[in-house]
């Protein structure tokens, strides 16, 4: 049978890195991968991290099954670093949450459930949007279809383009938005307009999918929480995958969870009653160790005050590698303006390079970056950032 299977086409960033890692430029930069790098180019295990995982090793005494939706102590952690201990949702017990393996597991459990359960159900997706998006809903049999969000002129949100799609979203269909730091752009609504898209959705009878990754990655970790409940404060029913791979660096331990909000805590453990469902037909049970990491940390006082501090640090270098480098390009005598970027957050951002010019990077440079133009600013750093700005300026 294996005869006829064809070579598949490498994936639009992972394949990047693959391309990355078999160049033998000294010089290569990779601005591809979503993945945090320090100044020195490293991805780090966080100090806050080795401690919860010492403590692990000594308490551990057994390697069983997790629940199907993980340990509960996770799930409470969960839903009070999204809302706040003292939040409605938390107190009146709204909210039920299963561990998943990684924010992309959460995604894919959510698809197979509104395809399942809300069979006609559409997904809506950001234009743009993280490229795995798409592929991750399709793959659950979902009808996949896109609002408008990105101004192509100030590299800005277009939010009366917005608002003007999600107006013709039918009842009953589910709509995907990035909770901070949106994928690829970077480019985030403001509290008020979170707040004017909620009055929307609940007027419409649409149902939110919030992809909450990068939770601390751009003011704070309550800050960045604000979008999210500005948005509680109009819709009662809705889904939240979210992740710990990058504010807790724990990418290879696929961390994450998926939170189904319901109009009641009744409704809420019927709605994860066929969430178990899903889970049990695809991965069963939920990977231990990232998740006992996670609620080590949060669980003691001195380790998730340390750990508020290193997610700090983190976002304190990416901000800062955004004004180095619109900085630098004008340096450079760049004339195209950049400054869209410094008011952008995450770790990513829209840079406006064509497809063409990506590939110039790439073959004359060995600098790697998505074909969309997606940069990943974590990937720049002091060393690195005069040879990019003089390939970027060699290509516009």
């Amino acid at each position: 049978m294996f005869e006829t299977v064809k070579t598949a086409p490498a994936d639009p960033i992972l394949g990047l890195t693959e391309a990355f890692n078999q160049d033998p430029n000294p010089d290569k930069i990779n601005l591809s991968v979503g993945v945090y790098q320090d100044g020195s180019g490293k991805t780090p295990v966080l100090p806050t991290v080795k401690e919860a995982e010492r403590r692990l090793l000594e308490s551990e005494t057994t390697k069983s099954y997790l629940p199907m939706t993980g340990d509960r102590t996770y799930g409470s952690l969960v839903q009070k670093l999204m809302f706040g201990d003292g939040h409605g949702i938390v107190a009146e017990g709204r909210g039920a949450t299963a561990h998943c393996p990684g924010g992309t597991g959460a995604l894919r459990v959510a698809g197979d459930y509104i395809h399942k359960l809300h069979p006609g159900s559409a997904i809506w997706l950001s234009d743009p949007t993280w490229a795995n998006h798409p592929t991750v809903f399709k793959a659950a049999g979902l009808e996949v279809k896109t609002y408008a969000y990105r101004d192509p002129a100030t590299n800005g949100l277009d939010f009366n383009a917005m608002i003007e799609s999600l107006e013709q979203v039918p009842a009953g269909d589910v709509v995907l938005l990035h909770g901070c730091c949106h994928n690829p752009t970077g480019i985030d609504p403001t509290v008020e307009q979170w707040s004017q898209v909620g009055e929307l959705i609940r007027r419409r009878g649409v149902l939110p999918l919030v992809d909450f990754a990068y939770q601390g990655l751009a003011d704070g970790i309550d800050q960045d929480a604000a979008g999210l409940r500005a948005l509680v404060e109009h819709v009662d029913q809705l889904l939240i995958a979210s992740s710990f791979s990058k504010n807790f660096g724990l990418y290879r331990e696929r961390t994450g969870a998926l939170t189904i909000i319901g109009s009641t805590a009744e409704q809420a453990q019927t709605v994860m009653s066929q969430l178990k469902l899903v889970i049990r037909a695809n991965y069963s049970n939920p990977p231990a160790h990232g998740g006992g990491i996670v609620m080590t940390v949060l669980q003691d006082r001195e380790l998730r005050a340390k750990w508020e501090l290193e997610v700090a640090e983190i976002r304190d270098r990416i901000n800062g590698m955004r004004h180095l480098f619109v900085e630098t390009l004008k340096g450079k005598g760049v004339t195209r303006d950049f400054s869209a970027i410094i008011q952008q957050r995450g770790m990513f951002s829209f840079s406006g390079l064509t497809k063409e010019q990506v590939e110039e990077l790439r073959e004359k440079h060995a600098i790697y970056i998505v074909g969309s133009g997606r940069i990943n600013v974590a990937g720049m750093n002091e060393a690195n950032m005069g040879r990019l700005c003089d390939a970027i300026a060699s290509v516009l």
